[in-house]
């Protein structure tokens, strides 16, 4: 996403940029599919778990929300992050459709590549004030407890209909 010629954040803000950028890889593009040249992370294989793997995901990306909170990111690209967020939890939360757009959507990637623009032009970004965060955690915060409750719903009626 950089140039040569661009701006260099802050060597703290770089170290968490390289930390966070390495996370979003191993959570989105770390193995490579035999035969093709496509790569999928760890989210693709936990999201296989009906579910609770998709809650795991969004709780991950929620980690690089934060991180882009205490960076000082504007509203607008908060809000976006949320949306890449929440896109990536509730679609990948259906059954094997959502596993194949968790493979493709990439909503920590995305993030973290919105995350290094702002690095890169800080003086065109707004500090996040803390109510909107605050706000957007809970947002997330709530779909997640909303996955959880739904999955407690599938395995009572699940057990219920096996007779347990």
């Amino acid at each position: 996403m950089s140039s040569p010629l661009s701006p260099i954040p802050a060597k703290p803000n770089l170290e968490k940029l390289h930390h966070l950028r390495r996370l979003s890889h191993l959570w989105d593009n770390s193995l490579k599919i035999p035969g093709i040249n496509f790569r999928v992370g760890l989210e693709a294989i936990v999201g296989l778990l009906p579910i609770g793997g998709d809650i795991l995901g969004m709780i991950f990306s929620t980690y690089i929300l934060v991180q882009a909170v205490q960076l000082g990111l504007p509203k607008i690209t908060l809000l976006r992050m949320v949306l890449n967020i929440l896109i990536d939890g509730v679609v990948g939360s259906i059954p094997i459709l959502g596993d194949l757009f968790d493979s493709t959507w990439k909503a920590n990637t995305k993030n973290v590549n919105l995350l290094e623009a702002h690095l890169l032009s800080p003086q065109s970004s707004h500090q996040a004030d803390e109510w909107f965060f605050m706000l957007l955690l809970a947002v997330v915060l709530l779909v997640i407890l909303v996955l959880i409750i739904i999955c407690v719903i599938i395995i009572r009626l699940l057990l219920k209909v096996m007779g347990i």
